[in-house]
């Protein structure tokens, strides 16, 4: 409603949405879109150079032409962002001053300073026309109408404002609640989720288990309460995952998009499952975190550290931005958009008999058969030469604990990844809860191997810490 007072963001939107449509809909060639890109990408590499006190510094050798677009060869000689240089720029990375923002976010500082991440109005419309879009067929699927609880973390963080937004474009009625709130608190989630019949979740995958533990300790069936569909965002989830939150909750569970404060979105779930790119909104490279060098495809798949550049020029555009993030970027016959599967933080990535292990295909290869269980914790150890991994399950009741074919487990994950693998039955803490705030690998691994905890598993345990305290 926003844009009926500023004639110019009305036109803005009309124009967003009418390209975006369009490339929903299959209406964009690949050759017009990737020309589409090198131009908006030149644009905002103009824009951040005249506005951005930090790019302007970082991008002083970088020489465009006036007008017109960048060349490939031009754009891979710009210079890496990283999350290092929004840290210690904070604020001097932005492009406009801050009473320009419609909107002021930051990140959680959880494992580093917290970074500034204001939007503006072209910022939001954007990116929230395109998970419009792609959430208008989810929710199809699953009835007309529905109450969804939108589960966001903090007071300064984007998830109730962008959720907010995109389920009122849909029609649907919203509910903002935070149960690691003390004015909240899981009973009254609980409370509030049968009252208000609601149908769907907006949450980590973190949440949608604590809020099962908490049903399951106030004697709730969540059966009982009608969820029917959950959309998961903030964590790495595995298919395998997925279907077992589903199992859990007898809802359909999405991972509903990869994005990050930083960043914003860089991809969204669509009707089918899969998460799809965002073209219009980014040009996406996807590199080698060792050498910075692009990577091929192989078998139409490019696997690497994900890079962003926003094309709209926004609040505080990045310019290659070095997400952290590992992903696999599948082609489509006959789409320009690309298929995109998170496969865990480069920094998540572990080693286990000898080989690169990411944390998707781990949790993958785990999961794929289990079913009935409600929370997990990994303790890797090496015994004689040998790695070792202890699968900590905690299943959500006894019966599912008795049908569990904790070998079959055992021998995925051994003829998987090389290693010894014990099954252990019994009760997670709350580092489990903390992935979204902190990394998977912290909230799901206990790397013993190691002589001293990671600096993200210290915070993981503070946390945690906090959390049982309340």
């Amino acid at each position: 409603m926003f844009t009926l007072f500023r004639p110019e963001l009305e036109a803005y939107a009309r124009a967003a949405l009418a390209e975006q449509r369009q490339l929903h809909d299959g209406g964009w060639q690949a050759a017009d879109l990737r020309a589409a890109q090198w131009e908006r990408a030149a644009r905002t590499i103009r824009y951040v150079q005249a506005n951005s006190p930090f790019y302007g510094r970082r991008l002083s050798g970088v020489r465009l032409a006036p007008t017109g677009p960048v060349g490939p060869e031009e754009f891979a000689a710009v210079p890496f962002t990283t999350k290092h240089d929004l840290r210690a720029e904070l604020f001097d990375v932005m492009a406009q001053p801050l009473d320009r923002a419609w909107v002021f976010y930051e990140t959680t500082g959880t494992t580093g300073r917290a970074t500034p991440c204001p939007r503006d109005e072209r910022d939001s419309i954007v990116n929230n026309t395109a998970l419009t879009l792609a959430y208008e067929g989810i929710f199809a699927q699953h009835g007309e109408r529905h109450v969804v609880a939108v589960l966001g973390p903090t007071e300064l963080h984007s998830t109730g404002d962008t959720f907010g937004d995109v389920l009122r474009n849909l029609g649907h009625t919203v509910v903002k609640m935070w149960p690691h709130s003390p004015v909240v608190g899981f009973p009254r989630a609980l409370a509030l989720l049968e009252q208000l019949g609601v149908t769907a979740l907006v949450c980590t995958p973190g949440m949608a288990i604590s809020l099962a533990k908490a049903a399951r300790a106030a004697g709730v069936e969540l059966d009982s309460l009608g969820v029917r569909l959950i959309l998961t965002l903030g964590e790495l989830t595995s298919p395998a995952m997925l279907e077992n939150l589903g199992d859990l909750w007898s809802a359909s569970v999405y991972n509903c998009m990869y994005a990050s404060q930083e960043a914003s979105i860089m991809a969204a779930c669509h009707a089918d499952g899969r998460l799809r790119t965002v073209p219009l909104n980014n040009l996406v490279e996807v590199i080698d975190p060792h050498t910075g060098r692009a990577v091929a495809a192989v078998d139409g798949v490019r696997e690497g550290e994900l890079v962003v550049t926003h094309l709209y020029q926004g609040a505080k555009p990045l310019v290659r931005y070095r997400t952290g993030d590992m992903v696999r970027l599948f082609t489509e016959p006959g789409s320009p958009v690309e298929v995109l599967q998170p496969i865990g933080r480069v920094r998540d990535a572990l080693t286990l008999a000898g080989r690169r292990v990411t944390a998707f295909d781990l949790e993958q290869a785990l999961f794929t058969h289990i079913r009935g269980v409600i929370d997990y914790f990994l303790f890797i150890d090496e015994v004689d030469g040998q790695d070792i991994v202890t699968v900590n399950l905690e299943p959500k009741d006894e019966e599912a604990g008795l049908k569990l074919d904790r070998e079959a487990v055992r021998r995925a994950v051994t003829d998987a990844f090389g290693v010894g693998c014990e099954i252990v039955l019994g009760s997670m803490d709350a580092i489990t809860s903390t992935g979204a705030m902190v990394s998977w690998k912290a909230a799901r691994i206990h790397d013993r191997r190691a002589d001293e905890p990671e600096p993200e598993r210290v915070a993981a345990l503070a946390i945690a810490a906090g959390r049982d305290a309340r």
